[in-house]
């Protein structure tokens, strides 16, 4: 059952909603406000965000981007960083820097803007509000209502189909389904090459099990964090290629030894510890312990590293 709510805030949402500062452009007045407003209230349905400490996902990015070409028509440019820093002039949308930075002007740069910002947030009253189902429903139907009366239906009904960008695109990176994605290369927009890169650090790591393939470390943290970092294997801007596939999924120190040729991994899936390194075998962190060491791999050989990818590793990068 739905917490109870105060009415009369509701109302003074409802005209703050319908009264977004909307910039003139010659294709109408710019629609980046609501959309991003309807991607944050989707993503509090999906319990995606639950506290009123939002940062710069790539779920959040890609669900903005989603909802922007489903529902504007128009020649606008799908720019997320532009609400995100915009929408403080309305009054209830607030962003924090991280220590030693400032946020006081547009950075277009979904990076740039990604390593300077702490986190967004709501007023205080109006997150309180949007926990409430009832409310979070009504508000969000009314932007859709105002702002995207003409698509507004056919919106909905892809909605309510279950499917997304964000799903089929998961799935094109797990390299469990062919998608019309591939054309959407990483070099072609930033904001999708954030998207891609971002599941590409949270995908690996998941299929490993959180678990480093050539040590065996698994540490999670109480908030759910790994210290099992997301490698490529041949880099991005080489191949362009992020799916799975071309990912391993390594400890810092051995993430590093390998992107710096120090390791490698030969035809039979086994570490290979380069002969030009000079390490001491009696400390505990030798990597020479690894030589020999059958790769862990992911569950699912549909997930699997491809050979032809450590192939390339060890022509251009690893020290013989």
């Amino acid at each position: 059952m739905s917490t109870p709510f105060d009415q009369a805030l509701l109302r003074t949402y409802v005209r703050k909603f319908t009264k977004l500062r909307q910039g003139g452009t010659q294709y109408g007045k710019a629609p980046h406000k609501p959309v991003f407003l309807i991607s944050l209230l989707e993503l509090i349905d999906k319990g995606l965000i639950s506290d009123n400490r939002i940062t710069i996902t790539p779920e959040l990015v890609a669900t903005f981007k989603e909802n922007f070409s489903l529902l504007v028509k128009t020649a606008h440019k799908d720019d997320f960083t532009q609400p995100f820093f915009y929408l403080q002039n309305d009054g209830f949308w607030f962003l924090k820097a991280q220590a030693g930075y400032y946020i006081d002007h547009y950075i277009r740069s979904v990076h740039v803007l990604n390593d300077k910002l702490d986190y967004g947030y709501f007023a205080n009253d109006l997150f309180d509000l949007l926990t409430n189902t009832e409310a979070r429903t009504y508000l969000k139907m009314i932007v859709l209502d105002h702002y995207f009366g003409n698509t507004k239906a056919e919106f909905l009904a892809i909605k309510n189909t279950g499917r997304s960008y964000l799903h089929d695109l998961e799935a094109y990176l797990l390299n469990e389904k062919e998608a019309a994605y591939e054309q959407l290369r990483p070099s072609e927009d930033e904001e999708i090459r954030f998207v891609r890169r971002g599941l590409f650090k949270k995908l690996v790591p998941k299929v490993y099990d959180f678990t480093c393939a050539i040590s065996g470390m698994k540490v999670i943290a109480v908030d759910g964090s790994s210290l099992v970092e997301a490698c490529h294997i041949v880099p991005i801007s080489i191949s362009g290629d992020d799916k799975v596939t071309n990912g391993i999924a390594l400890c810092p120190n051995l993430h590093t030894a390998f992107d710096r040729g120090m390791i490698g991994i030969d035809e039979r899936l086994r570490v290979m510890v380069s002969p030009l390194l000079a390490d001491n075998i009696v400390s505990p962190y030798n990597l020479k312990q690894f030589h020999g060491k059958p790769l862990t791999l992911p569950f699912g050989e549909i997930h699997y590293p491809k050979i032809e990818h450590f192939r390339w590793h060890r022509q251009q990068r690893f020290k013989k």
